[in-house]
């Protein structure tokens, strides 16, 4: 499931539960669509209470971030399961895109505000 919510900065995306290709699909219109309001939109995108993904998903989403990676600013990730924090910063690796790891969405909320 995802919930995405527009800020100042850009968008604020909490994904829970399962991700799937659907849910991925709105959450890619979203950001597309963030970047006409917005240049180069940060994003702070909120992983804790995600339990799943899907391949195709995952898939999916290396390819967007492939094709959009200089068409947004900074990205705040929230995560505390070890096994998405490893995915994610192996997702980190093979973009030039780099996030900064929090454990608290107040955390990265803050870090996006401040220069914003």
């Amino acid at each position: 499931m995802v919930q995405i919510e527009e800020q100042k900065y850009g968008l604020k995306v909490t994904l829970s539960e399962s991700f799937t290709l659907e849910d991925f699909k709105q959450f890619e219109q979203s950001l597309i669509n963030r970047t006409h309001q917005v240049h180069r939109p940060d994003l702070l995108l909120d992983l804790s209470c995600l339990e799943d993904f899907t391949l195709d998903m995952a898939w999916e989403q290396m390819r967007f971030v492939r094709a959009h990676e200089h068409d947004f600013g900074r990205v705040a990730v929230v995560v505390n399961d070890i096994w998405m924090k490893v995915g994610a910063h192996i997702s980190n690796l093979l973009t030039a895109q780099h996030a900064k790891f929090f454990d608290t969405v107040p955390m990265a909320q803050n870090w996006l505000d401040k220069d914003s």
